[in-house]
């Protein structure tokens, strides 16, 4: 008996230590039980530190950011916190050029149809205001229950607009000029009525912010951004999907040859990787990976610093998965014991490197059918290479939907500065890369919104390097 225990106490340690990922949710402060929804990253107080966004569902909305070695509520206002709203989606970019992100909540509290509550946008610029509640905006209010929003800089000029998916009436896209908050989808004939669900966009078929949206009873739609007008083209291209109902839904590098895929997955069907081969787009999803399950959101990101990008799965109310994207085309399910909540009602999620020390962070949001606390996790790693890219418009705004290409002599690599993805949800505005053994960096190219490209060289890894447009 004394061996046995001792042989226990020897190999605990390395049995907790080979888990994918390590379980630090108890650097939440206050993680009680709530009904939370999207989650978005920004630097919503302006002070060069990331943010975790949390929509609460007629709970607080949340800004989480890592303070003293905890993660903590930094916002304390009633429009931002607006617990009597049902907020679902979020997300954020500069819509106003001032180079201050502004913050899209949309709220949502009948499941189809005409809602109560509108949407809120919210400008941080001296205090917070809802840039919907102006008189001059009562007109334009979006009144439609919705799913996801995502940001468009529709002309490549760093003049971002909203695309939002709602559910049983019109696309909303918002534009605003002079704090006058238009809704030009009609103009741009993409207000569409359907069952709404994820939505994505940056360079996928084009130079400029293309739209791939996830729909449920119904088609999905690939709008091409041809001179600052859309043109559906999910037909030709092979993701239309008629028979899936899309949720979670991602931007990722599936080859590593410097173009961007699109990662689906489908509510209780078969998870989608579209990979474009110019002319159309092929599911090249393994048997493992198209299992149908009750997803939420879907992240592609190196959690390990490898160098390969993993996809995580966040299911509600079955076991989460994670996959790592090998080379040409090949993928590998990763067991995962933190992370997997078997029991966990996960709604949303997304990652930032909210603590500085170049290992992503994932938050994770629980709720719809019952009240949970928020989870977070880091891989279980040490001093592994890393390199951050933070790309910036001429205003000084994060450059959401340009394209980041990491060139070495193993890889040529992109990643999409996220505009708004997963399903509800909006990662950090930062291409993070892991490395390889004996991987060497040639230089590093950034494709804008208007399709412009510039190289740069890197001379240091395992630090952030901001480039600004025009500079």
């Amino acid at each position: 008996m004394k061996y046995i225990l001792l042989l226990i106490l020897i190999l605990t340690p390395k049995m907790a230590m080979s888990d994918f990922f390590k379980n630090i949710t108890n650097l939440i402060e206050n993680n009680t039980n709530r009904l939370s929804y999207g989650v978005s990253v920004a630097d919503i107080n302006n002070d060069n530190n990331f943010e975790f966004i949390v929509a609460g569902f007629r709970y607080p909305n949340l800004a989480l950011g890592f303070r003293d070695g905890v993660l903590k509520n930094l916002i304390n206002n009633s429009i931002f916190s607006d617990e009597k709203r049902s907020t679902i989606g979020v997300a954020s970019c500069d819509i106003d050029q001032d180079g201050i992100e502004e913050t899209y909540f949309l709220n949502t509290d009948t499941y189809s149809g005409e809602k109560k509550y509108s949407d809120r946008l919210l400008n941080f610029n001296k205090e917070i205001t809802d840039l919907f509640e102006l008189p001059k905006n009562q007109k334009n209010l979006n009144l439609t229950a919705g799913r996801s929003v995502v940001c468009v800089d529709r002309k490549g000029d760093g003049k971002y607009g909203f695309y939002v998916a709602n559910y049983g009436g019109p696309t909303r896209f918002y534009e605003l000029n002079n704090d006058l908050i238009r809704d030009i989808a009609p103009d741009l004939k993409i207000d569409k009525i359907t069952g709404g669900r994820a939505v994505v966009a940056g360079h996928i078929l084009g130079n400029k912010m293309d739209i791939f949206a996830a729909n449920e009873r119904g088609p999905n739609f690939l709008y091409f951004n041809d001179k600052d007008q859309f043109y559906n083209v999910s037909t030709e291209y092979n993701t239309d999907d008629v028979l899936q109902n899309g949720r979670g839904t991602t931007l990722s590098d599936f080859l590593y040859r410097g173009s961007l895929d699109i990662i689906n997955g489908n509510w209780e069907g078969f998870h989608r990787i579209f990979v474009n081969n110019e002319t159309t787009f092929n599911d090249m999803a393994s048997k493992d990976f198209r299992v149908p399950s009750r997803i939420r959101t879907i992240i592609s990101a190196d959690f390990d610093n490898d160098g390969y990008d993993e996809i995580f799965m966040n299911n509600i109310g079955e076991p989460n998965k994670l996959f790592k994207i090998l080379e040409n085309g090949k993928i590998s399910q990763i067991k995962i014991s933190n992370a997997l909540e078997k029991n966990g009602l996960g709604t949303g999620a997304a990652v930032a490197d909210i603590d500085n020390d170049g290992i992503l962070e994932l938050l994770i949001s629980h709720g719809e059918s019952g009240p949970q606390p928020l989870s977070l996790f880091k891989s279980n790693i040490n001093n592994k290479k890393f390199l951050r890219i933070a790309p910036k418009t001429t205003y000084g705004a994060p450059a959401r939907g340009a394209t980041v290409i990491l060139v070495t002599n193993k890889r040529r690599h992109a990643k999409t500065i996220d505009a708004g993805s997963g399903y509800l949800c909006q990662m950090e505005p930062v291409a993070h890369y892991g490395f390889r053994k004996n991987e060497i960096v040639k230089n590093v190219i950034i494709k804008w919104t208007d399709g412009s490209i510039n190289e740069y060289k890197v001379n240091d890894l395992n630090k952030t390097y901001v480039f600004k447009k025009g500079l």
